[in-house]
């Protein structure tokens, strides 16, 4: 399942849905379109979104380019550099273009995630 993610006057990211979560893969797809404004940890940006899921394959790491559901937060979560998660993550994709988008990212820019 491919998505697309917004940053608002920013740029477009393209993410693939991946199977390392795959129940919640299935259940934030499900859920799009959704939106909110970015926050910004490490090199991380984070929201919360309307999805309630729990810890399905938890990983307490990250690589650049993950895309990830934060069950505690119910936060949704894209690392964009070497910084680690504060807590376990289900990974729910990758992202494959536009990475280098995010290192205009600013707190408070609005995100906006799509299905294609």
């Amino acid at each position: 399942m491919e998505i697309e993610i917004e940053i608002l006057e920013k740029g477009k990211l393209k993410v693939i849905l991946d199977d390392r979560n795959p129940s919640t893969a299935q259940k934030f797809y499900e859920n799009l379109p959704m939106e909110g404004e970015a926050q910004l940890w490490q090199e991380e940006i984070f929201f919360p979104i309307p999805l309630e899921h729990d810890y399905e394959n938890p990983s307490p790491s990250s690589d650049k380019g993950d895309v990830s559901y934060w069950p505690p937060g119910k936060a949704f979560c894209i690392f964009f550099g070497d910084s680690q998660p504060a807590s376990d993550v289900n990974h729910v994709g990758r992202v494959v273009e536009g990475l280098e988008v995010m290192g205009s990212v600013e707190e408070g820019d609005w995100v906006v995630i799509r299905t294609v």
